[in-house]
Formats: C-alpha cells, structure tokens, sequence
C-alpha cells in the first residue's frame, strides 16, 4: 500500500475498499504510519465523509485490532447502554443497576470526562475504593456472576481507538459522524454484547448541537450496528442545559443515590427510565414499552436497584457505607452561592461553559492526565423556565479554594440568560430511532 495514495483517494471524495482501510489500520497500530499522515487521512474524511461500507470495514478492523471480551458462558441478553456526554450526565451510574434488577446482563465499559464533559470513570471513582480497572477476566467474571460489571476500556481492548482518538482530539475532527460511529460501536461489539441503547445528546452542552446532526447520527450508527447484529435503539435526548442539578464527580453519584432511594430530579429520572425501559425491551424481559418503565419504577420504590448497586460497589472494592450514608462525605474547603444579578425568568443555559465552570473547579480536565478532584463542583437551583429574583440564589459552588470560586462564578453568571418573559422548557427526549 502506498499511504499517500490511500490518503489522496479519500481527499478526492473516492470510496476505500474494506481491505484498503484493514491494511491502513492495521499498519498504524504497529507503528509504520506515522501520525501526520493519519492525521491527513482523518481531515479528508471529515470533509468527504465515509460510506456506509466503509464505516461498516473501518469499525470492523478497530475491533479486531486487539483483543475481545469473551462472554459466551454468560446467560441472558447483554446490553449496554453508550451516552454521546454531555454536563451533568450521570445516567449510567443509576441506569446499570437499575437494569440489572430487571434481568439484564449489563457489561458496561466507560470512559473519562474530556473537556466540558463528564465521565462514568471519573463519577464512580469518587466513591472510595471503587475499582474500574478491571482486567478482562475479572470482568466477564462479575458479569458471569452477578450480571452486572462497570469498567474502564484496558489497553487491549480496541487500541486502534485509543490512537485514533487521540489525534482526532487534536486536529479538530472529534464531530466526524463516521469517526464516532466507528469509534463507538468498535468498542461496544469487542465487549461481546448482544444490544445496545445508544444516548446521542443534542443541544449546546453536546459535541453535536444541532437537532439534525444529532439525528444523522442515531440512524447511521443503528445502521451500521445492525450489519454487526446488534439489537440497537437510539435515543435522541436534551443537552440545552445539565441533566438533574449537580455537576461534578461525588455530587452526581450523591445526585444518583437519591434516585435510587426514589426521589431525585424528574429530568434524570424520565431519561434514565428511559432509556433503561429500552434495555429491557432489547433483552425481550418486557415487550411493552409502558410495561418496562412500571417495572422498572417499582425496582426503584422497592430498594432493589439501590440493592443491586451496592452489591456492584462491595464486588468492586468500593465502600459502600458512604452509598447508605452519603452524608459522611467529605465536603470541599468552600461552599459559596452564587447570586442572580439581574431578575425574570431564566431564558437559556450556556451548559459548554457550565461544563467549563467545573473544569475551572476541578471537576473535569483538559487533558487526560489532569487531577481530578472528586468533591468539588455545581449544585443548580435554577433551571430553564424558572423564575429568578434578584440577588437570588442560582447555584452552590463547592470549591477547593477562592480563585477557582472566581473563575467558575463568572463561567456560571456568563452562562445564565435571563429575560422578561416565561419560556418553555426544551424537550427531554426528542426523538426514538
């Protein structure tokens, strides 16, 4: 293969044969392409796009460009559920368990939070002790087991992505609708899974703010999944301002405990049932929609999901007495309230530099290698619709010092649009593929 070749074809819009794309992959993960010409090849396909077949060839060599999970001895329908991220996201922490009191076999691999989004990773690591390094073994064992497995994605697993991603990150092409689909569902199909429950997020907290991206999205990755024979089911769900109230590691999963004690914030409890009902569906458990969502209400009523995430904190080494009190906690050096300088309704969320406001904090990173401080973050009084008064409180900032207090209040205040007149609150679920 001539790469410049390989490179040009695509930068002329010409479509790649499967076996051009295996060789050209195949030949980065070893090392004999270099970076800049990947980085070519991934510009031109931002602007010319792929073909199904070729994402369809791309996604089936970055499976096989390491080892896969084996979860053949596991009984029952395996499901995961994938969210595009977004600011206050925390549905996965709430949705596994809850899943698996259905009877789902739930293998769930996350990732971290980059930039002004979240990451599962990062939100389960805050409860002390919590294990998600777990090795391929380990893993399909707990989901052998107990059906239920929350982990990050190792070093074998689709090592094409993680270099793909990397310089995806850095040339500006992370919204490529090929490069996602490829990405993402490279990961779910090496997890050995039977049905997945896609998140795509719309709005300006998502890295896809438009409605009609977000759509072309859902359907080329149900498409593509399906040539892969997974069950697929996308949901396209709001991201115009963060899900629930609290933003940051420890006070989401707090946030997350009192759904699971059933309570907590109605936008994260309709999306999370959501698009649990869904998993539930896929597994063939329920055939009615309406049907899976009672059931699943009653799993939360009755203790059982909370039970089942305890079960997954103690078998991965976390301590569960901070789940059942979550009050034992402890809290960062400042809590300080910010104040509306202006009074009306709240008309609009920046939720990109809400996102950013937790960064400034500690709460997220820019870099992969950035520290993470698991108690820090936002708690929102205010959402879209409300009504504000003036100097009345928006938000709580739990801070680890004063600078970082500054910087985030002005991220917040710059973020808030407030106005005259009373506005309808954005859907939370736009549309089901």
């Amino acid at each position: 293969m001539i790469i410049k070749e390989f490179i040009n074809k695509k930068k002329k819009g010409l479509e790649h044969t499967k076996y051009e794309i295996k060789e050209f992959i195949a030949k980065y993960v070893d090392g004999k392409v270099p970076d800049y010409q990947v980085a070519a090849w991934l510009m031109a396909v931002n602007f010319q796009g792929m073909t199904k077949n070729e994402i369809v060839g791309l996604t089936d060599v970055m499976v096989h460009s390491g080892e896969t999970l084996d979860l053949s001895g596991t009984e029952g329908f395996k499901v995961d559920k994938h969210s595009t991220g977004g600011v206050g996201d925390k549905v996965s922490i709430i949705l596994a368990p809850l899943a698996q009191s259905a009877g789902c076999q739930v293998p769930m691999i996350s990732g971290r939070g980059l930039g002004h989004t979240g990451g599962t990773l990062d939100k389960l690591e805050s409860i002390p002790g919590f294990n998600v390094n777990l090795t391929e073994q380990d893993f399909a064992n707990y989901i052998k087991q107990y059906g239920l497995a929350m982990g990050g994605q190792t070093e074998k697993l689709v090592p094409a992505d993680s270099k793909l991603y990397s310089l995806r990150d850095v040339t500006a092409t992370v919204r490529s609708i090929p490069l996602i689909t490829a990405s993402i569902l490279s990961k779910k199909i090496a997890e050995d899974i039977d049905g997945l429950v896609m998140d795509v997020k719309t709005g300006n907290g998502s890295f896809m703010p438009e409605l009609s991206g977000s759509e072309e999205l859902a359907n080329t990755l149900k498409s593509v999944g399906e040539e892969f024979d997974l069950d697929i089911k996308a949901i396209i769900t709001d991201m115009n301002q963060p899900l629930g109230k609290a933003v940051g590691n420890w006070l989401e999963v707090k946030e997350c405990i009192e759904v699971l004690d059933g309570g907590g914030p109605e936008d994260l409890k309709e999306v999370t049932l959501d698009l649990t009902a869904w998993m539930v569906v896929l597994s063939g458990l329920e055939k009615n929609y309406t049907k899976a969502k009672e059931k699943l209400q009653e799993k939360l009523n009755n203790g059982e999901a909370k039970e089942r995430f305890i079960q997954m904190i103690e078998n991965q080494g976390g301590d569960s007495s901070y789940i059942k009190n979550p009050d034992k906690y402890k809290d960062p050096a400042h809590i300080r309230t910010v104040s509306s300088q202006e009074e009306g309704f709240v008309q609009s969320i920046d939720t990109y530099k809400v996102g950013m406001a937790g960064v400034e904090l500690g709460a997220g990173r820019l870099e992969l290698g950035n520290e993470i401080y698991p108690e820090v973050g936002i708690v929102f009084d205010k959402k879209i619709g409300d009504y504000v008064a003036a100097t009345e409180h928006i938000c709580e900032i739990h801070t680890r010092d004063q600078e970082s207090f500054k910087r985030a209040r002005e991220k917040i205040l710059d973020a808030f649009e407030i106005g005259e007149n009373k506005v309808d609150l954005p859907p939370r679920i736009y549309d089901t593929v």
